[in-house]
């Protein structure tokens, strides 16, 4: 079968099955399975396929069809133009949360191009400790780690199957020697460090919340991600209270939220912390909360 025969049967099953983005999916994994780009698949339509290659491919649609995400299929995600490897033992990363490493990136350099001079830690001579609590696939750690001259990441998890993938992610990207991967139920296994930015992206979903969610969230990815326990606010009351002891002076936390917790997140972190900034998502959306612990501002 050719490719255009091969692709016009592909999003008859998925439209069958009331898939919004037929058209798209079948295209991206057809050039998973053929290892070709998606321009390669328009401009060679008459391309003939092997047994072997409409049997992979078949083999795809079928899962997509029963609601398994696209990215568990292919087995990868992009993140700030970085290529990630996943599976169902991580969350599958989200444009949303580019927001939190962008605002930490800007936040370092601003800060650097103003400390030129300084002894501060943020002087990008001097190495700038980070911590980032509940890793998944590692998308925060690695992109601050490729992104952030002289840099060390402390990034945990409390899978170890997680943290596997996160490893191999940070060799795939060339910052494995930049970034230490810890087993760790938040700070249990962190020791005395401190650090100069604590940053994580929470469980934040309430739990009257999770059953609201796409099949394909809910049934797929891992609930140890998701779950933020009965209003969504577990995590960042576990952390909040804690990070000031793990933050060096001057040093900042940073946390990704759900769209309508901002204001509970900002009175949990106002007990510990001052300059604290909210930050919108490309939807305006409440996205990021950053604050400091000492009276520098940020």
């Amino acid at each position: 079968m050719d490719i255009k025969s091969t692709l016009k049967k592909g999003e008859a099953i998925l439209r069958a099955v009331n898939n919004k983005s037929a058209s798209n999916d079948a295209r991206v994994l057809l050039s998973h399975v053929l290892n070709c780009s998606q321009t390669f698949l328009i401009s060679h339509y008459d391309y003939q396929l092997s047994k072997d290659e409409e049997a992979k491919f078949a083999e795809f649609i079928e899962l997509r069809a029963k609601g398994v995400p696209l990215q568990y299929i292919t087995g990868k995600q992009e993140f700030m133009s970085l290529h990630f490897k996943v599976n169902p033992h991580v969350l599958i990363p989200r444009q949303e949360t580019e927001i939190l490493v962008e605002t930490i990136i800007d936040y370092v350099r601003n800060r650097r191009s103003t400390l030129k001079n300084s002894k501060s830690i943020l002087n990008k001579k001097n190495t700038l400790n980070i911590l980032d609590i509940g890793t998944g696939s590692g998308c925060i750690a690695i992109s601050l780690a490729y992104y952030i001259q002289n840099c060390f990441i402390i990034a945990t998890d409390i899978s170890k199957d997680a943290l596997e993938t996160a490893r191999l992610n940070a060799s795939l990207n060339g910052v494995d020697g930049k970034i230490d991967f810890v087993v760790s139920d938040l700070f249990e296994n962190i020791g005395s460090k401190k650090f100069d930015i604590i940053v994580s992206n929470p469980p934040y979903i309430a739990k009257k919340d999770l059953e609201r969610l796409d099949s394909e969230v809910k049934d797929y990815e891992p609930a140890t991600a998701l779950d933020g326990g009965e209003d969504g606010l577990d995590f960042y009351r576990a952390i909040i209270p804690k990070a000031p002891f793990y933050l060096k002076e001057g040093g900042i936390l940073a946390f990704e939220i759900g769209y309508n917790q901002a204001r509970d997140v900002v009175c949990l972190m106002e007990k510990f912390f001052s300059d604290i900034r909210i930050i919108k998502d490309l939807d305006k959306n409440d996205r990021v909360v950053i604050g400091g612990i000492s009276s520098e501002r940020i």
